[in-house]
């Protein structure tokens, strides 16, 4: 009896949880009211470079994304009703567990549980849900040039990002930054997994456009600007880079 009487409430803890994920996932693609951004900074590689860049960061060298996603809005007549506000959390001193790699579900699964648990207990917030966190961990360019994968978590609202601790890479980690958010949305990549080129028609930024190619922007969702059939190039910065249709239709603007 005691055994049926644990795993009884055990279910309705799981399905509380599950159901407050549901409606946080849910509202935060509302756009009823603005969506808080809350950022925090990790030494991702533990340098006295990292740490001395995460402590010259200011609140103002994210407010691209926010710009990025009003005009955005704009473009699609959502400039009321979808509105975010990034916030700047400070230095997280915990590292969030690493995702598996080539993971098989079940490792994918609890990777995301444990990610969601280490985020409740590392990261506060302030004012009402549903709030998005992003966790970034900056790795100095000098010792690791080539960065592992980010994550973006619709469930939890949670995105690891791996990003340079560079101010000459600020503008391109804000491209990052803003594509692992908008996968916290619902939003899904756009690009072929195993060339990174952009998938055609929904990885590019203006698919009727004649000639198709060399296009002028990025889709925020396939990460790269399509200039040949075979050769895309990271955009500079936000200011280089669109919403697409699909995209906007996934994270509820359409």
């Amino acid at each position: 009896m005691f055994k049926t009487i644990r795993i009884f409430i055990l279910l309705l803890i799981l399905a509380a949880v599950a159901l407050g994920t549901w409606r946080a996932k849910t509202r935060a693609a509302e756009w009823r009211h603005t969506l808080p951004v809350n950022i925090y900074l990790i030494n991702g590689d533990g340098s006295g470079l990292t740490a001395e860049y995460l402590r010259s960061l200011t609140l103002a060298d994210f407010k691209p994304i926010e710009l990025f996603m009003q005009e955005e809005a704009a473009r699609y007549g959502r400039e009321s009703q979808a509105s975010v506000d990034v916030r700047l959390g400070g230095i997280l001193e915990s590292q969030p567990p690493a995702p598996p790699d080539n993971g098989s579900a079940p490792e994918v699964i609890l990777w995301s549980l444990k990610m969601r648990w280490w985020s409740y207990r590392n990261a506060d917030t302030k004012g009402a849900d549903p709030q998005v966190k992003l966790f970034l961990l900056y790795f100095d360019p000098a010792l690791k040039n080539r960065l592992a994968h980010s994550t973006g978590l619709q469930k939890g609202l949670i995105g690891r990002v791996n990003v340079f601790a560079s101010g000459d890479m600020a503008a391109q980690n804000n491209v990052v930054i803003a594509h692992e958010f908008l996968h916290t949305l619902g939003a899904r990549d756009k690009y072929d997994l195993a060339t990174n080129q952009p998938v055609y028609p929904q990885g590019y930024a203006m698919p009727d456009q004649v000639p198709l190619l060399p296009q002028r922007f990025a889709e925020i969702m396939a990460g790269r600007t399509p200039v040949s059939q075979s050769f895309a190039e990271t955009p500079a910065g936000l200011s280089e880079a669109v919403i697409g249709k699909e995209t906007a239709q996934e994270i509820n603007w359409l």
